[in-house]
Formats: structure tokens, C-alpha cells, sequence
């Protein structure tokens, strides 16, 4: 028999005084992520929104990082049920789910990562990754347990939904998106603009009990992010980690 993984990034999340610092992954590539595996960072978030993921890609990364003491941290491209089965089928137990808006989307994203009774995922774990084809003793039954469901605030719209979003029982954290957030709110490329909006949804995601994340690659701010309360922060990278090297190694020839 085989033991149902334990996820230790859903264990720290719980704790208000954590502050887990993570590295985004967007390269797609199993050799780079197994190299960040390496680092030291609390979490790997695998983009399968904007990178060039499918989920071949994806199962390749989940496999680089096993055993590692990391946690990846799955992005599938849509909040849409089917991808999540898809990708929680693959092994992966953290979840974020990208532009979740209202209350009625939360609660769908809730339902998706549960089996029947409580929720509407597809039973497969018997010849999936995530019960070990069958090797995990009453997997349909622990697996709740040791999933981590992120919902991704990200829009105007789910802003000021936040106080209902942040309400919806059966989910662990809300992740602030300030790229998206500030273009909503007409600040494009500029998330300095909506500190303000930030700090408020901080206040009341804390309130309500959930976990709060963010990204911010200039240290400054994500300092000041885990200062207002924030658990876990995606404080760089791979490919702007990758450019900047880059650019830096050339310019000692130039």
C-alpha cells in the first residue's frame, strides 16, 4: 500500500505568521524547475495559463519536483471543472485558479475538486497518478484532505465581489493578481497604483479566515505584502530571473 501524500504548503498556509516565498514558473521545462527545486523556495507555482504548458508538460514538471522539499503549486488555464480533474488527476494537490469572480464561481471551484456527494469530480483515481494507479488505500475518501484550492482575485469585478468570494466555505487561500488587477482598474502595468485596493482585499481575506497570496517580483513590495498579512508570495521568476541574468552576464563584455 501506498500512503496519500501529505501537502505541507496547505499545513503552513494555516499558520497566519507563515510567510512561504515562492518562484513562477513560466519556461515549461522540467530541467529548469528541477533546478528551482533546488533553491530553496517554499513553492513552485507551474503557469499553465500563460506558459506553454499542456498537460504532458505539466505531469513532467509534478515529476521533476517530487521529492524535493518544495511544494508545486498547479495554474491550469481556466477555471473550468474539466481542467481541474485533468490536472488533479496528474498528481497535483495545490491548485490556483485563475479569474474567479463571484461567489457562485468559488463554490463551482470548491464542488470541482470534490467528489460526490459534496462536489462533481470525476472519478479516476484508480488509473491516475493522483492515487497511484490504484495503490493508495481509500483515496476517493482522503483526497479532500490534503488538496490545497487557491482562487485568483484578479479583476474589478472580483474585487468587489471580495467580501462574498471571501465568504464561500471549502477553500483554503485567495491569491491577489495585481498584473490583472491594475489593467482593471486602468492602471496597466502599474501595480503601485491599486496599493490601496490590495491592502483592503488583504484585510478582508483575513477576516473571513482564508490564506492570502500574491506576486510581487521587486523585494520592496513583497516585503510590504507579508507585512499587511500575506502567507505566501511569489517573490520571482524563471524567466524574468532568467532575462536579467542574462542581460547582466553580457554586459560585462560591452
Amino acid at each position: 500500500m501506498v500512503a496519500l501524500p501529505h501537502n505541507a504548503f496547505k499545513e503552513a498556509i494555516k499558520n497566519p505568521d507563515s510567510q512561504l516565498k515562492g518562484l513562477w514558473i513560466a519556461m515549461g521545462s522540467a530541467t529548469s524547475i528541477e533546478i528551482a527545486a533546488e533553491i530553496g523556495y517554499d513553492w513552485l507555482l507551474i503557469d499553465g495559463e500563460h506558459g506553454p504548458n499542456d498537460l504532458n508538460t505539466l505531469l513532467s514538471q509534478l515529476r521533476a519536483t517530487h521529492g524535493y522539499p518544495t511544494t508545486p503549486v498547479v495554474r491550469p488555464a481556466a477555471a473550468d471543472p474539466v481542467l481541474i480533474k485533468q490536472v488533479l488527476d496528474l498528481g497535483a494537490q495545490t491548485l490556483l485558479i485563475p479569474m474567479v469572480n463571484t461567489a457562485e464561481e468559488a463554490e463551482l471551484m470548491v464542488k470541482a475538486v470534490n467528489y460526490a456527494p459534496e462536489g462533481i469530480r470525476g472519478v479516476g483515481g484508480v488509473i491516475a497518478r493522483s492515487g497511484r494507479w490504484g495503490l493508495i488505500p481509500d483515496y476517493m475518501r482522503d483526497a479532500k484532505n490534503e488538496i490545497c484550492l487557491i482562487l485568483q482575485v484578479e479583476s474589478k469585478e472580483a474585487l468587489d465581489n471580495i467580501e462574498e468570494i471571501a465568504a464561500v466555505p471549502g477553500y483554503d487561500a485567495i491569491f491577489i493578481g495585481p498584473a490583472d488587477l491594475s489593467a482593471s482598474l486602468g492602471h496597466p502595468d502599474d501595480a503601485a497604483a491599486i496599493e490601496d485596493q490590495v491592502h483592503h482585499a488583504f484585510e478582508v481575506i483575513r477576516k473571513h479566515g482564508k490564506a492570502i497570496g500574491s506576486l510581487a517580483f521587486d523585494p520592496e513590495t513583497a516585503k510590504r505584502y507579508f507585512s499587511w498579512g500575506a502567507n505566501f508570495v511569489a517573490v520571482a521568476g524563471d524567466t524574468f530571473s532568467y532575462v536579467r541574468a542574462l542581460q547582466e552576464d553580457l554586459a560585462h563584455f560591452q
